[in-house]
């Protein structure tokens, strides 16, 4: 790991960490033509550092295409980073082969964010839930479905709608199948991304707390993906702001709330509905689109629609530093 990838102070998880992520980049490449050949890249993650300690969440905000899913799926190698460490209880598992990753599978599981696409619609509930067992060897037979009706019952579904199929569940329902087959390993860490999107809001708050109750049953870590911001402060404990591939604030989840440090961080968050009408809130409006993570802008990347903006923020791209104990920000303003 050279110098420009080290997790900057801070940044580090509370007691032992579970997983630790250190300059994590993924470049897809665009390819054209008839030989196929190497154009361009998409700088999708373009170096990402944080740690997560046994039983906390870290919330991963941002807009829709700033990077958040692709750090999910490269975190779980799903697909293979371009650069950078993945430490899993102090292993360094960007290194492993398949054979060797294997038994890490079983330490981390993932919630993806549509129940639906995400569950075989020609298994049942308790097939698909019992299989991680049976594929990883830890229960089979009448052990496998007692271990599965119990998992049923710990996320709120009855063990007779193990025979049911995705398609006579409600989306409610769908993700607390997609939960339970997380829990079936007994994972030290769960990537849940965008989990309850997908799902009317008065289901969210159902799924939100049920995660919440088996981080405490379990001690269970989460690395938590969404955009609504709403959710993000119920269930995590520090929160860390991506744009355009890279995070720029990171940060206690209150002292993130309460005082923001960067631009952008400030502006997700006077985008969140008020449910005062009388409560006035200072509006931090954003201008323009997202850069192109092809192309992304000299500087510092969100220069393009700061209000803040300075010619140095044009030139010099900001290093993620702290600017009060434990909240980093990635912005020259610190330095004003």
């Amino acid at each position: 790991m050279n110098a420009s990838q080290a997790m900057p102070p801070g940044i580090a998880a509370t007691g032992t960490p579970v997983i630790e992520i250190e300059g994590l980049k993924k470049h897809f490449p665009i390819r054209r033509g008839l030989l196929r050949r190497t154009v361009g890249q998409v700088y999708a993650v373009d170096g990402v550092s944080f740690s997560i300690g046994e039983g906390e969440t870290l919330g991963l905000v941002g807009e829709s295409g700033c990077g958040k899913s692709t750090v999910a799926r490269t975190v779980m190698r799903l697909i293979e980073p371009t650069d950078g460490t993945i430490r899993l209880g102090g292993t360094d598992v960007t290194r492993l082969s398949k054979a060797e990753m294997r038994p890490f599978r079983r330490q981390m599981q993932m919630i993806f964010q549509d129940p639906f696409s995400s569950l075989n619609p020609r298994m049942s509930a308790g097939a698909i839930v019992r299989e991680p067992l049976l594929v990883h060897g830890v229960a089979s037979g009448a052990e496998a479905d007692e271990r599965t009706a119990a998992i049923f019952q710990q996320v709120g579904l009855r063990a007779a709608q193990m025979n049911n199929f995705p398609h006579q569940f409600s989306g409610g329902q769908r993700q607390r199948v997609s939960i339970a087959r997380a829990l079936a390993l007994n994972p030290r860490l769960i990537v849940a991304d965008e989990p309850v999107s997908a799902l009317d809001v008065s289901i969210q708050a159902q799924v939100i707390n049920l995660l919440m109750d088996l981080q405490r049953e379990h001690r269970l870590s989460y690395l938590f993906i969404a955009h609504d911001l709403a959710v993000v402060e119920h269930i995590s404990h520090r929160v860390a702001v991506m744009y355009l591939g890279k995070i720029v604030e990171y940060a206690d989840k209150r002292e993130l709330f309460l005082r923001p440090q960067h631009p952008y961080t400030e502006a997700l968050l006077a985008a969140v509905p008020v449910p005062n009408p009388r409560l006035k809130r200072t509006k931090t409006l954003l201008q323009g689109d997202v850069p192109s993570p092809v192309r992304p802008p000299p500087g510092c990347a969100f220069h393009t629609r700061c209000p803040y903006v300075m010619n140095r923020c044009k030139i010099e791209a900001p290093v993620l530093r702290e600017g009060a104990a434990g909240h980093l920000a990635a912005c020259h303003l610190l330095d004003a």
